[in-house]
């Protein structure tokens, strides 16, 4: 099957191997016809090739869109304490998936200093310094329960 393209080609060429009278009324308007058809098919051509283009970025976005959306489910799943222990976010028992807990290895987190396991629900949670600047008590994040009493261990410090 032929493109657009080819098919104003194949009429031009038709028409320019017909020998018409170049001094007729008529020759003159066929070939005028001819160039708009040409123009008109290059025309479609490249508006073609736009809406290729087009249609792959959006693929693209739709992959990206898509990622963020799950990204997104997890971050709400924390937030909103709807998480699974089960979840791929988080490693073991900690609830922040910080460096220092026996379940994170992750150095973005080298802010949390210190671990505490609830004395209520038996979670193992972190915190940095700053719980002690903060005129809010430490509370658990599973089961909410403030923490009165913390036990600080300083053998992991160089």
């Amino acid at each position: 099957m032929m493109t657009i393209t080819e098919k104003a080609a194949y009429i031009k060429g038709l028409v320019d191997g017909m020998e018409l009278d170049e001094s007729a009324k008529e020759t003159k308007i066929i070939k005028a016809l001819v160039d708009i058809i040409d123009d008109m098919a290059l025309s479609i051509a490249d508006a073609e090739d736009d809406i290729a283009v087009l249609a792959d970025e959006i693929d693209d976005i739709e992959e990206h869109l898509e990622a963020v959306d799950v990204d997104l489910a997890d971050v709400e799943d924390i937030v909103y304490d709807e998480y699974d222990e089960d979840d791929d976010f988080f490693d073991d028992d900690c609830y922040f998936d910080c460096e220092g807990c026996d379940g994170c290895d992750d150095e973005d987190y080298e802010d949390f200093e210190y671990e505490v396991e609830c004395p209520d629900c038996g979670e193992v949670f972190c915190f940095d310094e700053s719980v002690f600047e903060d005129d809010e008590p430490l509370t658990c994040p599973n089961c909410g329960m403030v923490i009165d009493e913390i036990e600080i261990d300083d053998e992991d410090e160089d």
